[in-house]
């Protein structure tokens, strides 16, 4: 079996709740079961979140330990957090996909959403589409492990 990381950075947890007009009105448990039933037989879906870099870092190590690919959005982190670009980094100089996504298109947001420090070192990016984004990252990391 694949096991597919799907990680989610601060204020994920309010997903649901939490500016519905930017963010739509679905948790991160209709993300899951979305992602699950979306899914091949043989991938397993292990979506988390986290507000703690750290622990975010650390979830990025284990990807490279146990050669996981990751969907990942680095939420708020995105455009500050140089030890998570560094995390991403590892991954995929390991050789495994990393695909940063974004529920909305922060290039149609406030001025300071408009950077990354991630995409420079993700395999792609996809933003904009709610959890489409989502969606559109597994169909790309299924198809790059063949």
């Amino acid at each position: 079996m694949t096991r597919v990381l799907v990680l989610n950075g601060p204020n994920l947890g309010r997903l649901g709740s939490r500016e519905p007009d930017v963010y739509g009105s679905l948790d991160l448990d209709a993300l899951q079961a979305r992602l699950e039933g979306e899914a091949p037989e043989q991938v397993e879906i292990d979506l988390r979140q986290t507000d703690d870099e750290s622990e975010l870092v650390g979830w990025l190590h284990g990807a490279v330990d146990a050669s996981t690919p990751v969907i990942l959005n680095p939420a708020a982190f995105t455009h500050y957090s140089y030890a998570l670009r560094d995390a991403a980094a590892l991954v995929t100089k390991a050789g495994l996909p990393l695909v940063e996504v974004h529920i909305s298109n922060p290039h149609a947001r406030e001025t300071f959403r408009h950077t990354s420090v991630i995409s420079g070192v993700a395999t792609g990016v996809i933003a904009g589409f709610g959890f489409d984004s989502y969606s559109l990252a597994l169909t790309q990391v299924i198809r790059s492990l063949g």
